[in-house]
């Protein structure tokens, strides 16, 4: 009979030969929230999970999309919520702490550390010191005994390269379009591993641009391939108005904008699936917005007449009230359906093989459609 094959010596003399070498597998087990209930679960497949710590993520869109409100705002009061200490690296002069205590953000040093950063390189370099003296301080303590950090990066869009800054000072306006895609390439590939490895979570929000193809029309992502093919979760955002009150009722003004979010590459749920968030000016994002529509196009949630109907799988109640109801979560009914979510087996999760960049950068257009009201 063959002898069995020593791993264990194995893992000993690979692990002392390549320093660095991370072993074994790197699954999330810390999850920061969204802020919205159906954007979580479309992409990491639960409602109340979001985008994973040790991953990169990117939510790509137009100005004004709500991509700075997600990730500067949201995902990091989530974090700070969770007790999670936050590098936020501003390459667009434009988070200012004012915005960000209005979202309930903590901005004080023993939560947050703002850095005001345009250079791909100085982005490079405080990301590569910050590893090296996270492992040597960690590396021996268990995973549960490091600290949890999360990287968020507003936006790639903005970030130059030194040849940028040459001609800018040269008074040469050509700008850098062939170096900086590799760079930041160049950037997330000598990091990714390292933010498994240690739990460290990067968040990035990015540009789209309008295409000059008339044969592809479609926006394109900016900074090429690079965070696309590294990301565990990329969305692309769209802006539309929001031509709706508080109380739900049409206007005529703009009341805020509605963030069409479509998930172009997740690892955890089933990708190109799609919400439109509503962001009101005056209250916010609700956790709750797109929830119903959602549970109605897997027909969670069934029309009955004008009326809205679920039936409980806990205790066979049926709920039934108007559409207004339901998106307030009137008596808790919103989140008993989360709750009670295992039981309808009507979203298997998928887990996606590599999309094709290509495919990716088609950013195929996101529905304007609505199931309540229209956008415009």
């Amino acid at each position: 009979m063959a002898r069995a094959f020593d791993v264990s010596k194995f893992r000993k003399n690979i692990t002392k030969a390549v320093p660095g070498l991370s072993v074994g597998f790197n699954d999330p087990d810390t999850w920061i929230s969204t802020g919205n209930y159906t954007l979580n679960k479309l992409i990491s497949g639960d409602f109340n999970k979001g985008i994973p710590l040790g991953k990169v993520s990117v939510l790509a869109g137009e100005s004004g999309a709500g991509k700075s409100y997600i990730a500067a705002g949201n995902i990091v009061k989530q974090a700070q919520d969770q007790n999670i200490f936050v590098v936020l690296i501003d390459t667009e002069n434009a988070l200012d702490e004012t915005w960000l205590h209005a979202l309930d953000v903590d901005t004080s040093p023993e939560k947050l550390l703002k850095l005001n950063l345009a250079m791909i390189d100085d982005v490079a370099k405080v990301m590569s010191d910050f590893m090296i003296d996270y492992k040597k301080d960690y590396a021996d303590k268990e995973k549960d005994e490091r600290p949890k950090v999360l990287f968020v990066i507003d936006s790639l869009g903005m970030m130059l390269t030194p040849t940028d800054v040459k001609q800018f000072e040269a008074g040469d306006m050509k700008g850098d379009l062939g170096r900086k895609p590799k760079a930041l390439t160049s950037l997330v590939r000598n990091t990714v591993n390292m933010l498994g490895e240690y739990n460290v979570g990067l968040m990035a929000t990015n540009h789209t641009y309008a295409s000059q193809d008339m044969f592809d029309p479609d926006d394109k992502i900016s900074g090429g391939q690079g965070f696309i093919y590294a990301s565990s979760i990329v969305v692309a955002m769209r802006k539309l108005k929001l031509k709706v009150d508080a109380d739900g009722n049409k206007t005529s003004q703009v009341h805020g904008i509605r963030a069409a979010c479509k998930v172009m590459k997740t690892r955890y749920a089933k990708p190109f699936e799609s919400v439109q968030v509503e962001i009101p000016y005056e209250t916010g994002m609700s956790p709750y917005s797109g929830l119903v529509e959602f549970l109605e196009a897997k027909e969670v949630l069934k029309k009955s007449g004008n009326s809205l109907e679920y039936t409980s799988h806990t205790t066979g109640e049926v709920i039934k009230m108007f559409r207004k109801p339901w998106n307030a979560n009137k008596d808790g009914a919103l989140d008993l359906i989360m709750t009670e979510w295992d039981d309808h087996k009507v979203d298997p999760v998928v887990v996606e093989e590599d999309i094709d960049a290509d495919e990716l950068n088609n950013n195929t257009p996101l529905s304007e459609e609505t199931t309540t009201h229209e956008a415009e």
